[in-house]
């Protein structure tokens, strides 16, 4: 059957509440007898479902990057600079006081004319394959459930994150690599709870790679077997998977052993892979100089070479605890944030579309929420979950636009709003997936992404 969406742009096999074991077998790509899922190919991953996207790639801002400074200028706020009206009095984290005007200049950039600011001059080249989300918002001023809601659909670390869902849903492409990757140099403490699979099969989970050193064997631990060649690791984890397999027959309904066959194997077959994979001396001095120098500069290169290997989801934090939490001397710090992945992002976003990656790779880029109007401490800005923006590159997006708006100072979002739940929706729909179809049950209940919520924002759409 087909669901037939008169304003939904592409067509969606109606789908019973799935398992992954009912969704791979619709794709075709079967379970062995372990119950362990076998990698997919490309057209048995996503052909049947009429997704744009193959793959996602997540930019995380972590810290909450404050949106009058990049997208969305607000000429009010200088206006009433150091006052706080009607529309300018919303509750946030902290005391804040009045209404500090950005000292940023703002110009339409582009074919399209989308209105940027001179903090991102780079990202202004590409801003006609963008398409910017400015009227966001989200649950929570508070950085943890703030985080866990952005990455994982909800204000508690107990759920599944987007991309574990992701690669729940779709599998991988490459057998060799995992589905998720997790590029971060530095993170919150709470940060690896938003990379966890939770109570899906453990095997999706991210895999966190510390990209600080690019020398492939210091980036991922035990890379290489010192004692054994190639021939001996695969005739021991052979037997070690007879056992195991033997072990799963004789007692059944063991998912996190069939998760622990499928992990082995994936590291056995990444010793070779993942050598070459995040090697960034294979690439052109061009292409090094594109990108620019620096952690997260790497981090977007290594982005694109795992989606061109086949990873399915890769999530690329910022850097350091919460860099974009700039509760004082917001203008200075935001001079250094930008200019740290303007240019890398630019060049991801011309690399992917010079390669014919970005039709079928989405790039989303946002925090988990942004900052407010009003200032705190007297040159800073506090966390604003009620209005904020995000952009969307790629996979099915249309570029050079804008979808939604906040308020005459930017405080919160008041037409075409697009909360997280309807961010994560739009996402699974570009990859193919219904949102509300990919469930998972456990405790008593079906899980999904989105909860109950979430709607597609088919208007931003190709």
């Amino acid at each position: 059957m087909i669901l037939d969406d008169p304003q939904a742009t592409t067509r969606i096999p109606q789908l019973d509440p799935l398992s992954r074991r009912a969704m791979i077998g619709r794709l075709g790509g079967g379970l062995g007898a372990t119950g362990v899922a076998s990698a997919l190919s490309a057209d048995q991953s996503l052909s049947h479902y009429g997704g744009k996207a193959r793959r996602v790639i997540q930019l995380f801002m972590n810290g909450g990057p404050y949106q009058g400074d990049l997208f969305d200028p607000k000429p009010a706020l200088k206006k009433f600079e150091g006052q706080r009206p009607p529309g300018a009095t919303l509750r946030t984290e902290r005391i804040t006081a009045g209404l500090l005007p950005s000292i940023r200049k703002f110009a339409p950039r582009g074919n399209s004319g989308v209105i940027v600011s001179d903090l991102l001059p780079e990202i202004s080249r590409v801003i006609d394959d963008v398409c910017v989300l400015k009227g966001c918002h989200s649950d929570n001023p508070n950085h943890n459930p703030a985080m866990f809601l952005m990455n994982c659909g909800a204000l508690t670390s107990a759920v599944p994150s987007v991309g574990s869902w992701v690669s729940y849903g779709l599998g991988s492409e490459n057998r060799n690599l995992p589905s998720y990757v997790v590029l971060a140099t530095g993170y919150p403490v709470e940060a690896p709870l938003t990379w966890t699979s939770a109570f899906l099969p453990n095997h999706h989970q991210g895999t966190h790679i510390n990209h600080s050193n690019l020398a492939p064997e210091k980036i991922i631990p035990f890379l290489r077997n010192a004692r054994y060649d190639r021939k001996v690791q695969r005739r021991q984890l052979d037997l070690l998977g007879q056992l195991n397999r033997k072990h799963l027959e004789n007692r059944g309904g063991g998912d996190r052993l069939a998760s622990r066959i499928q992990s082995m194997e994936t590291a056995f077959r990444m010793q070779f892979e993942a050598t070459d994979a995040f090697n960034l001396e294979q690439e052109s001095k061009q292409t090094r100089d594109a990108y620019g120098t620096g952690k997260f500069a790497n981090g977007c290169l290594l982005a694109r070479r795992l989606c061109e290997r086949g990873v399915r989801y890769v999530q690329l934090y910022y850097d350091g605890g919460q860099p974009w939490d700039t509760h004082d001397n917001h203008n200075e710090r935001m001079v250094t944030l930008t200019r740290n992945v303007d240019r890398p992002i630019a060049s991801l976003i011309a690399d992917l579309k010079q390669r014919g990656l970005l039709e079928d790779t989405l790039v989303v880029w946002g925090g988990e929420f942004g900052r407010t109007p009003v200032s705190e401490n007297g040159n800073g800005r506090d966390h604003n979950h009620h209005g904020f923006s995000m952009w969307m590159a790629g996979g099915g997006v249309r570029g050079g636009m804008t979808y939604g708006e906040t308020d005459d100072f930017g405080f919160k979002a008041v037409t075409d709003k697009v909360h997280v739940h309807d961010v994560h929706a739009t996402m699974l729909h570009l990859l193919g997936i219904d949102h509300t179809q990919l469930t998972y049950r456990y405790a008593g209940r079906d899980f999904r992404l989105t909860d109950v919520y979430g709607r597609v924002v088919n208007e931003i759409l190709v």
